[in-house]
């Protein structure tokens, strides 16, 4: 079966894969998985960049290949400089980063660094940030998050005009930062104002993701409890089948340049601001893809199949169904709401105009 013809089946409702039946355990890998985050994050914690933490900061420039080795002796013979980071940046520099040192000691590791690398005294460039700057990118970061969790509940919920909708969409966005925190503490990649970036534009990324499912939800329930030949969780179930190939379509597209930018800014430029916001995205959209599709629908069958309406569709529907009064079963009663599929090159022409009574008969 080709590509097409399974998006094809899936949209018709042909073929069916039994998402929201299994909505319990997709909730349980979802909430275990965040679990997990919050404990590595915890445990391991966050590496801040210097711009967040505040700190003295030296890049050596016009370096001979990416060898550390040089910068890694000048800050273990130098106390001022116990617990420092070194990191190669592009193809020819490197960066050294410690806590915030006065003038003197600053001078003295630019001075040792140049003699290191074997390079003039101004290829070594200084930078100090203090922690009242740190704390302030640190506030403004935090609270871009909770604006833009904010501003999103606000227009979900005016957009589809239900709380539980937008309470997932909510739960499905926070799934996909706790599980790109999770990979940055396990790959001790610092967090960083691209970082930040990122993390925003990935949210933006799986919340259309997501509203493109309870879009088409919306769409396939409207009057729903008016028939009793499909429930609303196989409604919702036909939902992500449709929309299932357009997110793979969008997921594929959007992670191969993102993929390319991460490996060549990790690989051959060894890190920067290329590989923050390349690595928070590819890690955000697998996320993300995934969330829309499995923690989103399940979140909110679990929140509607609750509520009066929904539980008493469902027992009229199954009442029925066990009566043997409605001859369609399952996902059968899903082939009615969708358009069934044209063979490619066959029409009915002639065939679909009404017969006409012979001239000699009227």
């Amino acid at each position: 079966m080709s590509f097409a013809s399974w998006g094809n089946a899936l949209y018709s409702g042909r073929k069916s894969y039994k998402f929201i039946d299994n909505r319990k355990y997709l909730l349980i890998a979802g909430v275990a998985l965040m679990l997990i985050s919050v404990l590595a994050i915890s445990v391991l914690g966050l590496e801040r960049s210097i711009d967040f933490k505040g700190g003295t900061e030296f890049t050596i420039s016009s370096v001979a290949g990416r060898d550390q080795a040089p910068a890694q002796k000048v800050v273990n013979a130098n106390p001022k400089l116990k617990g420092s980071s070194v990191n190669s940046v592009g193809a020819s520099s490197i960066r050294v980063q410690s806590v915030s040192l006065d003038t003197t000691a600053k001078r003295q590791v630019v001075s040792d660094l140049a003699k290191a690398y074997k390079v003039p005294e101004a290829k070594v460039a200084a930078t100090t940030i203090g922690p009242s700057w740190g704390a302030d990118v640190t506030y403004k970061a935090l609270q871009s998050l909770v604006i833009f969790f904010i501003l999103v509940a606000l227009m979900l919920w005016a957009y589809f005009r239900t709380w539980t909708m937008a309470f997932s969409a909510l739960f499905a966005l926070c799934h996909d930062v706790l599980i790109t925190g999770l990979v940055l503490a396990l790959t001790r990649v610092e967090i960083s104002p691209a970082t930040i970036i990122g993390v925003l534009t990935i949210l933006g990324y799986s919340l259309y993701d997501t509203v493109v499912v309870f879009d088409k939800v919306r769409e396939l329930s409207v009057d729903f409890e008016q028939q009793t030949r499909s429930t609303y969780g196989e409604i919702v179930n036909l939902a992500i089948n449709q929309t299932l190939v357009r997110s793979i379509n969008t997921s594929v597209v959007a992670l191969l340049p993102v993929t390319s930018i991460l490996l060549i800014s990790w690989i051959t430029l060894g890190g920067g601001t290329l590989r923050d916001i390349s690595l928070a995205l590819f890690v955000g959209m697998i996320a993300g893809t995934l969330s829309s599709i499995l923690i989103a629908p399940s979140m909110l069958m679990l929140l509607r199949s609750r509520t009066e309406k929904i539980s008493s569709h469902t027992q009229k529907v199954l009442e029925k169904r066990a009566g043997g009064s409605d001859q369609i079963e399952g996902q059968a009663a899903e082939l009615s709401r969708v358009a069934q599929p044209l063979k490619a090159g066959h029409h009915q022409g002639q065939q679909a105009q009404p017969k006409r009574t012979p001239r000699s008969k009227r």
